[in-house]
């Protein structure tokens, strides 16, 4: 009898010191779990940084290239100009070194302006990584963010900014367009463009929401208007450096064939670029003499 229950007390034994193993194998599983999870999470975040600075470095590169062949385009005017005044040399007296000088002059604008435009990319590439990165993954699903020519896009669905319906802004949008607002004030020397854009149905103003609504020219205006109202009264955006427009159905960016092509041409894009005297004036300004010679 004595050894049937010492047998029983030992097989009780291993089955606790059995089950505490498996309890701890767990945890540890779980923990390692846990740690890879977050690691994956990090690396996805940095792959989406690192093709942002790569779209962003391609559309810099495409803009040198076009910079480089108006350069080789100017040398070569300039060089069938030599070659011209060199022929006529007989009968007229041409001054070789003004004209050396004047292709100087124009290499040296033209470097200018590559430097302007380079450090414009780069402050829209700044621009463009400081706000994808302030935005949540469920706002970039609706937030379109590209950088064209020099100038920031930035396009949003028309159902996260407008009651259904109507061009008055919704709870929803506040706090996308609170960390665009951010944006917009930190960037003090850009200005912007708030255009609304709308499908090919016409309004429905049988609703009394748009009864005074005469058509998409109205509503794609007003609700530009409002977001420029939301974005001055609820955020303190500088009013002198907002604009708004509409342009109705008029600036597609797909067809209106289908109801996933009529809600991306549902939009209201944010356009911030340079002040246009501000760039005008970095344009004009031509190299000194001095640097030309140098």
């Amino acid at each position: 009898m004595k050894k049937n229950v010492l047998a029983l007390s030992l097989i009780a034994g291993c089955l606790l010191v059995s089950s505490c193993v498996s309890k701890k194998d767990l945890e540890n599983c779980q923990l390692e779990n846990q740690e890879l999870t977050n690691k994956y999470q990090d690396t996805q975040d940095k792959l989406s940084d690192a093709n942002t600075q790569l779209a962003a470095s391609k559309v810099r590169v495409q803009s040198l290239e076009e910079q480089l062949e108006q350069t080789k385009s100017t040398l070569s005017s300039l060089q069938s100009s030599l070659d011209k005044s060199l022929t006529a040399s007989n009968q007229t007296t041409v001054n070789i070194s003004k004209l050396v000088d004047q292709i100087n002059e124009s290499n040296q604008y033209i470097r200018h302006l590559v430097e302007v435009k380079s450090k414009s990319d780069s402050l829209n590439m700044i621009l463009t990584n400081n706000l994808t990165r302030s935005l949540s993954k469920e706002e970039l699903k609706e937030v379109d963010v590209q950088v064209l020519k020099g100038v920031v896009y930035i396009s949003l669905a028309d159902n996260m900014l407008y009651k259904s319906g109507s061009y008055e802004i919704n709870d929803r949008a506040a706090e996308t367009l609170s960390k665009i607002a951010k944006i917009i004030k930190d960037y003090k020397d850009y200005d912007v463009l708030i255009e609304g854009n709308t499908d090919n149905v016409p309004v429905n103003t049988s609703s009394a929401a748009m009864k005074n609504i005469r058509n998409n020219w109205d509503l794609s205006c007003l609700r530009a208007s409002s977001v420029v109202q939301a974005l001055i009264n609820q955020y303190g955006v500088d009013p002198k450096r907002l604009t708004a427009g509409g342009r109705g159905e008029f600036n597609p960016v797909t067809n209106n064939d289908t109801e996933v092509g009529k809600q991306r041409n549902r939009r209201t894009q944010i356009i911030i670029t340079p002040k246009l005297d501000q760039f005008m004036d970095l344009i004009d300004k031509a190299p000194d003499s001095a640097d030309a010679a140098e």
